[in-house]
């Protein structure tokens, strides 16, 4: 799908704020409001916007660790990666996971309120894996930056 520059400004502008109102949109974006709103609809319609969420402020709830960690599967096997894709697929404490090249396979971001929900968790995703040969633990001390948008191109 083509994305122009109007476009673009549309996906930045919601991006940092999805509760403006089409009026306000459509004023900084430099359109009509109904041809706004159109070209809002188009792009929800074409998946380039999936849905609009409302980020949480994870100090609102109390404790939480942030953890990455490191996955080293023992055998590189399709069918076995699959099923540990598929069954991390449906463990809440995992927030982010991506595939990636280098000396790991895997490399997941977790979010548990303590310790023992965290050793909770590897026992039930990664101890429990037989084709498990590694995983290293890095817990985050800080937060520094957080960032849901996508950069888009000019």
């Amino acid at each position: 799908m083509f994305l122009d520059r109007i476009d673009k400004a549309i996906l930045r502008q919601l991006q940092r704020d999805a509760a403006i109102t089409n009026l306000q949109l459509a004023e900084i974006v430099g359109l009509s409001a109904p041809a706004c709103l159109k070209r809002v609809k188009r792009l929800q319609k074409e998946g380039v916007i999936q849905r609009q969420v409302a980020l949480l402020n994870p100090d609102s709830f109390g404790p939480c660790l942030h953890i990455l960690v490191e996955v080293t599967m023992q055998s590189d096997r399709r069918e076995l990666n699959a099923a540990f894709i598929q069954k991390l697929k449906h463990m809440p404490q995992v927030k982010q996971c991506y595939e990636v090249t280098g000396e790991v396979d895997f490399v997941l971001l977790v979010q548990v309120p303590d310790m023992p929900s965290y050793q909770q968790f590897c026992e039930a995703l990664l101890y429990s894996n037989p084709n498990m040969k590694a995983f290293t633990t890095l817990i985050s001390m800080n937060r520094i930056k957080y960032d849901t948008s996508l950069t888009i191109a000019d």
